[in-house]
């Protein structure tokens, strides 16, 4: 008998969740509340200088009152340095691991240049191959501790996304470790993901492009490489990501206009076509209603802070 799923969301306390967030929140859930399996929250509170724990409070407050609840308690990022080193120490014994001084301008003039197979942006690898003469010259000039990063070969990997079809990408070597000892984003979710048993990803759009790097880490560290489903972005009036400039994108701007929680989990799920437009519908209505093809080839949304779901 297949196992029930273990989904998961996953916001950065660093400001309050707008519309967009909440929306990517209520359709992870719902994934996951649909197939009868169980929902974990998980805090990514590694930027120690934009991380608030008022900005959490809120975050969990919203979640609640648009109808998404989550199984246990929260587990803080923060609270999971061990893990992270312990993974980390095990890159390095495989000998995966090499110090990296280069700066945001170094490594953008040099991506300029043709690199093989390597997409635009890509780290070109300027510190991969240094000897040890070179390593110290660059300390040296550096004068900086160097971050870590993972030796990829320029990996070729292709993930299966439950919505947008393959998703193909080439593996760079990417930052594991900042020079100032945080753990990067994409080592700590793959390690996180991993010890949770997460085995649905479901997250916003803008996070597509790292799941062929984040699979191809979740296999190299010996790790089940989850399923991902990435939704489609909201869009403000101007067609860019929705941000605060758009102006009543948050819980408390709608409330604010004398929208409830359930007037907006309605609105939001009715930007997907899970029900019609000034639905009302429970928690427990939306999870009977939904059904994860509606998502299959949708677009983004464009949403009117006056108006609401445009397109």
């Amino acid at each position: 008998m297949p196992t029930a799923p273990v989904g998961r969301f996953a916001p950065s306390p660093t400001g309050t969740l707008h519309l967009g967030n909440l929306r990517t929140a209520l359709v992870a859930w719902l994934s996951i509340r649909r197939a009868g399996g169980t929902f974990l929250l998980r805090i990514e509170d590694l930027d120690r200088d934009r991380s608030r724990p008022e900005h959490e409070a809120a975050q969990l407050r919203d979640l609640r009152a648009i109808g998404v609840d989550w199984d246990g308690e929260p587990v803080r990022q923060s609270d999971r340095a061990a893990a992270y080193d312990d993974a980390i120490d095990r890159l390095d014994r495989a000998g995966l691991l090499y110090p990296c001084w280069c700066t945001r301008a170094e490594i953008r003039d040099a991506a300029r240049a043709p690199h093989g197979d390597l997409p635009e942006g890509a780290y070109p690898g300027t510190c991969a191959h240094l000897d040890a003469a070179g390593r110290a010259r660059r300390a040296a000039d550096a004068d900086r501790p160097p971050a870590l990063r993972v030796r990829a070969d320029a990996a070729r990997v292709t993930v299966e996304d439950r919505w947008r079809g393959p998703i193909a990408g080439t593996v760079d070597d990417f930052v594991v470790r900042r020079g100032d000892g945080t753990v990067a984003y994409n080592l700590a979710v793959v390690v996180d993901d991993g010890r949770q048993r997460i085995d649905e990803v479901v997250r916003g759009d803008d996070l597509a492009s790292s799941a062929p790097r984040q699979a191809w880490l979740a296999a190299t560290l010996g790790l089940p490489v989850p399923s991902y489903a990435h939704v489609p972005l909201v869009l403000g009036p101007d067609g860019r990501r929705l941000a605060k400039r758009d102006g009543a994108v948050t819980l408390a701007d709608r409330a604010a206009l004398g929208e409830d929680a359930a007037t907006v989990r309605g609105a939001l799920a009715a930007s997907l076509g899970i029900v019609p437009p000034g639905s009302r519908p429970t928690p427990a209505e939306l999870v009977a209603a939904f059904d994860p093809a509606v998502l299959v080839g949708r677009g983004p949304t464009r949403w009117d802070p006056v108006d609401g779901p445009l397109t």
